[in-house]
């Protein structure tokens, strides 16, 4: 038998929190006392306190003394920083007796300032404490007053509280205001700008070879980049540019009231850049461009496959590195061509953190110390950050120095592979000037696609145990939380703490999120491509983004189930050459449509391994990869 993971109980800090809002009292109905009298409700605006910096008037103030640990610790403090709970919270209700979870999640349900109803699901019984936890069957608006309702049943009493939604979009719309304004640029002295560092013919027999060389990365010294099957006579132009970051040492941006401007910038950061650009003349003003967002622990090496058929279709395009990624400040490009070799600047962005002298991929995009709990979170925001200053630094930008524009900065789209579309979905949100986007394969929020993943998982599991809450991160874990449309789960303490910590991450986590930034996008504006049976970003998480921003007539399924590569994991599909190239291409041409002129084609017409839209939706809340 495998042995069953280990888990320490709930810390002093979780116990302390869930105890203190379970604690406020709830109001009950008029009506005589039942078998189980709800005991509190959980989000309430009782645990905030008047602000008036914040947009919504309020700010979080959960009880903090006596926390355990600086990531529990920094956990709460943090929390206490927004102006009000999760856009998706982890509903809670505490009863003085045993109650059906069934049953009280049919009475359960949180009601918006219009009256508008929305259920309950996801739901999991503490029989310990008689206590309810479910979550809200659609994500809730931000910045927003809602009832949390409780009616009266058959064996418990009726309840209600109110509580508010933090401004989860605000603080990246104010990053994108302080650019698009220029006054994070005045505030640094920096212009907006490519600055080419140097430009090589590629594609065909004759063009040159080029490799990535990373920075103490792990495994192979270099990192040949596609260029082969580019049109011959396609130039590729690598090089930097400035850009504001509000990035602190730990990996955070500082939480600024929402009410105000923002965050003003820390320093000015120099950023890589590579651009494959068609062959022949520009076009008057400059080539039109397509912005490419990598994968996570990837870098701009993958560019090669999209912009192959971006160059025959008569666009250009252009990817800088995610914060944390393309390996140390020392990796550098290499183009050899006609028995010379020419060596770059890459400029990567990865870090040490760790003190192992590797910078593994990625490394360098999460926060640390008391900060670990942002995950992610604010190295999307910067990268997306990033993304709108490079969208702002294309137009009139001359490669050759002919004095003609050779790159266009008026209607440029997007196309985001995975990790790019996740981010994609953040600068889509937030960003007019990207006319269209495409977020291959995305999913949300990160530390759910992280949980469900079975090649992220263990990560979860460190981050875990480094907060206090496993003995092991070896030994894995078990958090006994069920997926949409799955019946009521008895959990026990060990695993409710689980939930919990995941909760309040995911709720801290938010304003950085895909799904946060899915409702601001104009469904003609995007294209989703899902792919069945992701093992990366498993299809629930596709499922939460789509759902949020009601993008399902503009998403396209990959049915990998349906074809003779149902056995392999279809995540990498777009960019595979190998196992999956027919569907590749097939997801590239729809890719390259949409962002030429707004169509979603069906890629194989009267087929059934592409459905376009998504026949039933339903069927992506399911994991569909088997047991795990």
């Amino acid at each position: 038998m495998t042995p069953r993971p280990r888990h320490r109980m709930t810390s002093a800090a979780a116990a302390l929190l869930l105890a203190a809002a379970l604690a406020v009292t709830a109001t009950p109905a008029a009506a005589a006392p039942r078998t189980a009298e709800p005991q509190g409700l959980f989000p309430t605006d009782a645990l905030t306190v008047p602000d008036p910096g914040q947009a919504t008037g309020r700010r979080i103030a959960l009880p903090t003394g006596g926390c355990e640990g600086e990531q529990q610790c920094g956990l709460a403090r943090r929390l206490n920083q927004l102006d009000g709970f999760d856009l998706d919270p982890r509903i809670s209700v505490r009863f003085s007796a045993p109650v059906d979870p069934a049953e009280i999640a049919e009475l359960l349900s949180v009601e918006d300032e219009d009256g508008v109803r929305t259920g309950v699901d996801r739901v999991v019984y503490d029989p310990a404490t008689s206590t309810v936890h479910a979550s809200p069957e659609r994500q809730l608006a931000p910045a927003t007053t809602y009832r949390l309702v409780l009616a009266e049943g058959r064996g418990n009493a009726a309840a209600e509280t109110t509580f508010t939604t933090l401004s989860a979009p605000d603080g990246l719309q104010d990053l994108q205001r302080q650019i698009d304004s220029g006054e994070a640029s005045r505030r640094l002295g920096i212009r907006p700008g490519l600055r080419v560092e140097g430009v090589f013919a590629v594609g065909g027999a004759g063009g040159a070879v080029v490799s990535r060389l990373p920075d103490r990365a792990p495994g192979a010294d270099r990192n040949p980049v596609p260029t082969a099957q580019l049109p011959e006579g396609s130039r590729m132009v690598v090089g930097s540019f400035l850009a504001p970051s509000w990035l602190q040492p730990d990996g955070t941006i500082r939480q600024a009231p929402t009410a105000g401007p923002g965050p003003g910038p820390v320093t000015a950061e120099r950023l890589p850049f590579v651009a494959v650009l068609p062959p022949g003349q520009a076009p008057p003003g400059g080539w039109p461009v397509t912005v490419f967002g990598h994968g996570y622990t990837g870098s701009t090496d993958a560019i090669g496959l999209a912009a192959t058929l971006a160059a025959r279709r008569g666009t250009a395009m252009i990817a800088t590195d995610v914060v944390g990624h393309g390996a140390g400040p020392r990796s550098a490009w290499e183009f050899v061509e006609g028995g010379r070799t020419t060596v770059l600047p890459a400029h990567g962005r990865g870090e040490d953190q760790d003190g192992d002298g590797v910078i593994e991929g990625g490394e360098g995009s999460r926060a640390t110390g008391d900060a670990a709990a942002v995950w992610f979170r604010d190295a999307l925001r910067q990268t997306t950050a990033d993304l709108v200053t490079l969208v702002r630094s294309l137009g009139g930008t001359d490669v050759d120095g002919d004095g003609a524009a050779d790159l266009s900065g008026d209607g440029v789209t997007y196309l985001g592979q995975s990790f790019g579309g996740v981010y994609g979905a953040l600068l889509a949100g937030v960003d007019p000037a990207v006319t269209r986007a495409v977020l291959d394969v995305p999913g949300g929020p990160v530390v759910e696609f992280f949980r469900l993943s079975d090649h992220f998982r263990p990560i979860v599991g460190r981050a875990l145990a480094d907060a206090g809450l496993l003995d092991d991160a070896d030994d894995g874990f078990d958090e006994q939380l069920p997926l949409r449309g799955q019946p009521p789960v008895v959990a026990d303490a060990a695993a409710l703490a689980l939930q919990d910590h995941l909760a309040r991450v995911a709720w801290l986590n938010r304003p950085g999120s895909p799904e946060t930034f899915a409702p601001l996008v104009e469904p003609d504006r995007v294209l989703v491509q899902a792919a069945f049976g992701d093992g990366l970003v498993p299809n629930p998480t596709t499922w939460t983004l789509v759902e949020a921003g009601e993008l399902w007539d503009r998403t396209s399924l990959f049915r990998n189930d349906r074809t003779a590569t149902a056995g392999f994991d279809p995540h990498a599909f777009l960019l595979d050459q190998g196992l999956f190239w027919i569907p590749g291409l097939q997801g590239l041409g729809q890719a390259m449509t949409f962002l030429a002129d707004g169509r979603v084609v069906d890629p194989d017409a009267e087929g059934d391994v592409w459905e376009v839209p998504v026949a039933d939706p339903g069927v992506l809340r399911a994991l569909n990869t088997g047991p795990r």
